[in-house]
């Protein structure tokens, strides 16, 4: 008698497959989540935005040198390549880490088998009084919109005042990477984009300074490179005040530890990052900074199938919050998951260090190659161009943004560059009181 036909398994029903939700569209969310992309998994990746941002471009964007569409990516474009991702804009407010699953605001419950924390940081104003309601941050869209709008509304109201005490002054607090690049493109503003547009306003009347706690700009590079940046910020007329912190910023100066006062119509802060306030509630272990503690394959401490990655994962190996660190771990925990599923090991991130860079403004940028080879001046200014460019996501967005990059700092279009102009409140003629007549 023959034997019977047993038919070949089929692939999985979708909802039977182990399901991945992922926290934060940042650099390590979007790793994990095309890390998984050919994975037996669902993917769930849940974000309060509905775009992806390109953060190390946002300073571009404040200084009117991008558009903001340039530096942001539609998330349920991910669905156009790949089939096992759902998006759901809303917003992580708790965890339910016994039952295994999370709480959404809108009081949604979304069960999972393995979870990625990867929701980013925020602006840390240290408890320096007056800095979170006087002062601008700028790791948001929205946020870098608000910074490009306030400067061009002050523009406007020191060329309408001209010969008085109005002007333009700007503070921006830390001299990292961020302060540095800021600083830097406000100063490339003033002197090719402002002088005719703006001829009413004087080069001494739009001031670009940076207030350092210590003693030097850039302190992450080499000693070299710190001194090169330093002296193309003072060669393009950027005033370095080094050596004192903020003690407080006031609507219309800050006041330093050392007691020198400094008027300031916009301060931009970018002195330090810390977790959101809501990860408090979430019930995971915290460490240095506040940052979720991680084991060397990325794993939460004492939770197992829960994840953390990105600049609110603190690991054995204490990585920077920087975009590369981000993706490698993203990456990473992508290898472990599916390790999980498969019944192997973790395995440990092994990172590999491709190096640091900071621009400065046109023909002018620093760079640390995989730790040894140190650039400046155009080579490492077009290393920067590449970087960044390919970086983005989406060919529309590297084209928009190289175009750009090259109208603002390229020769000969920095001589006349048409800078991207912020939301200007529009002049209406007042109400009428009485009624037209016949």
């Amino acid at each position: 008698m023959p034997e019977p036909v047993t038919a070949a398994p089929g692939p999985a029903a979708p909802d039977s497959l182990p399901h991945v939700v992922v926290v934060g569209a940042g650099f390590a969310g979007l790793a994990v989540v095309k890390g998984l992309a050919k994975a037996p998994v669902r993917v769930t990746l849940v974000d309060r935005r509905v775009y992806n941002t390109f953060q190390p471009l946002l300073y571009q964007v404040a200084t009117g040198g991008l558009n903001p569409g340039d530096v942001t990516y539609f998330l349920r474009g991910l669905r156009l390549k790949q089939k096992n991702v759902r998006v759901v804009h809303e917003h992580l407010v708790g965890i339910d880490h016994e039952a295994r699953r999370i709480h959404l605001l809108n009081d949604e419950w979304v069960d999972y088998d393995y979870l990625v924390v990867a929701n980013g940081v925020t602006a840390n104003f240290f408890g320096t009084p007056g800095a979170k309601e006087n002062s601008f941050p700028m790791y948001s869209r929205s946020q870098a919109m608000k910074i490009r709008d306030t400067l061009f509304i002050r523009l406007e109201k020191a060329a309408a005042n001209p010969g008085t005490d109005e002007g333009l002054r700007v503070v921006v607090v830390g001299g990292g990477a961020t302060g540095v690049e800021v600083a830097g493109a406000l100063a490339e503003l003033r002197t090719a984009g402002l002088r005719p547009a703006y001829p009413e306003i004087h080069g001494d009347a739009f001031e670009v300074k940076i207030v350092q706690r210590g003693g030097e700009v850039l302190k992450s590079f080499h000693p070299r490179l710190r001194r090169y940046a330093a002296e193309e910020l003072r060669r393009r007329g950027v005033g370095l005040h080094l050596g004192a912190g903020v003690a407080e910023v006031l609507p219309d100066a800050v006041v330093l530890t050392d007691g020198t006062r400094i008027r300031s119509d916009l301060t931009v802060w970018s002195a330090g990052v810390h977790p959101h306030e809501e990860v408090d509630d979430w019930g995971l272990p915290r460490g240095e900074g506040g940052r979720v503690v991680v084991g060397d394959d990325l794993q939460v401490e004492g939770l197992p199938g829960v994840f953390a990655a990105g600049d609110i994962a603190i690991s054995p190996a204490g990585l920077p919050q920087l975009a590369q660190p981000a993706i490698q771990s993203g990456e990473q925990v992508a290898r472990n998951i599916e390790a999980l599923i498969a019944g192997r090991p973790t395995t440990s991130l092994r990172y590999f260090d491709k190096g640091t860079m900071a621009v400065i403004g046109r023909r002018a940028a620093i760079a640390e190659v995989v730790g040894r080879l140190r650039l400046t001046r155009g080579v490492a200014w077009l290393a920067w161009l590449f970087v960044h460019i390919m970086g983005l996501i989406g060919p529309r967005n590297r084209l928009t943004t190289l175009a750009g990059l090259v109208t603002r700092y390229g020769f000969p279009f920095h001589r006349r560059p048409i800078p991207i102009v912020g939301d200007v409140p529009t002049v209406r003629p007042p109400k009428r009181t009485t009624p037209r007549r016949g």
